[in-house]
This record gives structure tokens, C-alpha cells and sequence, in this order.
């Protein structure tokens, strides 16, 4: 575990100094006490300021109410998951066994909570600054490729609506297969849609959420070469 938790410093670049704020920041309240839903509570709130100086400073145009909605959707709990699995954030948890036998490991609910509790942990330690740097690091190519007025929202949700507005059935999606070890698994989706465009596109991720995004991704890409064919 601490060989997993030392590569999570080396990708978040930046090392405790206190082993116990990084500790608590990774443990659940399934595994013993002190557990991270404090730090949580106040990552939260140093997640949402950084993210909203960061957003302030690279949108100097965008009115209150865009900023608003650009944060809402970087700090929604989707956002931190795919964060967090990209760090493996799930292998350096201390959960209880229960809890570990369940999939916790790869809960979204749990990564995403723990990231917001590293911020907190990092705040605690070295001050906001700190924190705001290393959220800096892990957020930017996020806001990096938002464009103004372009849909934020997931390529489920823009896959679901696009068909609703055109009448036609949702989409299925079923999962293929799995591969890895348990800890580090990766998930292969297939996303069907029906006539009059009987088309199927696939998609892989960490989680099967996360593979059912790109499959939907790819599904709309395929719609798109379908309507300009027309």
C-alpha cells in the first residue's frame, strides 16, 4: 500500500511531509477512525475556490452565470472519478473488507471523496496555495479543452436526448467483457442503437460507466458520418 500511495504523491507532485494527513485522507470509515468525511467536507469548498480562480483567470469574458455552470460540471462527482482513476487512487484506500469484497475500490462515490479529502489534507499541510497548485495540475487539460458555449454535458446524455429528439428508441448498452486484475480492472462496453440507423460502437474505461461515456462518445460520431452521408 505505501509503495501505491508514494506513486500517488509522485503524480499529484506533492509530498506529505505528515504521512498522517495523507493517511486519513485515504481512509474509509468502513477500515477504522479517523477517516477522511471531515476532510472531505472542507476539500469541497478548496476544490470549488481554486477551480473558480482558475476558471475567473482563463474565461475573463464568461458572466457569472457560465463560470457557475462551467465549475458545477469540474467538480461534479463524475469529474473527480475519472480524475481519480486516472491517478489509480482506488489501490492506496484503506477499506474495511466488507466494503472492499463490494467494489469500493472503484466506487465513485468513495474516489471521488477521497480526492476531495487529499486536497484538504494538502491545505492542512502546506496551505491553500499548495492545494490550488496541485488542483491546478490535475484540472487543467480539463479547462484547457472547454469551449465556450459547446454542450457540457456527458456523451450519454447528449447520445439519449439527441434520440429522444428525433423519436427513436434509446440506446442499449452491453458489457462485453472485463479484463486486468481486480484492482486495476478495464471494462469493454458496446452501445446498439436501433433502425433506422442499426449501428453499434464500443468503448473502454476503468469503470463500466466510464466505458458506456466512450462508447456513446463513438456512437455519436458514427451518427454524425450517418446524417452528413445524407
Amino acid at each position: 500500500m505505501t509503495s501505491a500511495q508514494d506513486k500517488l504523491e509522485t503524480a499529484l507532485g506533492y509530498r506529505f511531509s505528515d504521512k498522517k494527513f495523507r493517511n486519513t485522507a485515504l481512509t474509509h470509515r468502513s477500515y477504522s477512525h479517523p477517516h477522511y468525511e471531515r476532510l472531505e467536507f472542507l476539500g469541497d469548498s478548496v476544490l470549488g475556490l481554486a477551480v473558480s480562480a482558475l476558471l475567473y483567470r482563463r474565461f475573463p469574458e464568461l458572466p457569472e452565470g457560465d463560470l457557475s455552470r462551467l465549475r458545477a460540471h469540474l467538480v461534479k462527482e463524475d469529474t473527480l472519478h475519472r480524475i481519480a482513476l486516472s491517478l489509480d487512487l482506488g489501490d492506496c484506500i484503506y477499506l474495511g473488507e466488507g466494503e472492499q469484497k463490494s467494489g469500493g475500490k472503484g466506487r465513485a462515490s468513495i474516489l471521488a471523496d477521497a480526492l476531495e479529502a487529499i486536497f484538504a489534507a494538502i491545505y492542512l499541510e502546506s496551505g491553500f496555495e499548495a492545494a490550488a497548485e496541485v488542483i491546478e495540475k490535475l484540472f487543467a487539460p480539463l479547462i484547457a479543452s472547454i469551449v465556450p458555449g459547446q454542450s457540457l454535458k456527458d456523451p450519454k446524455t447528449r447520445l439519449q436526448e439527441w434520440l429522444q429528439g428525433q423519436r427513436l428508441p434509446l440506446p442499449t448498452y452491453t458489457l462485453l467483457n472485463t479484463s486486468g486484475a481486480a484492482h486495476a480492472q478495464l471494462f469493454h462496453v458496446a452501445c446498439a442503437i436501433d433502425a433506422p440507423y442499426s449501428l453499434k460502437s464500443e468503448g473502454q474505461g476503468k469503470s463500466r460507466r466510464l466505458a458506456e461515456q466512450e462508447a456513446a462518445r463513438a456512437a455519436l460520431l458514427l451518427l454524425k458520418v450517418k446524417e452528413d452521408e445524407t
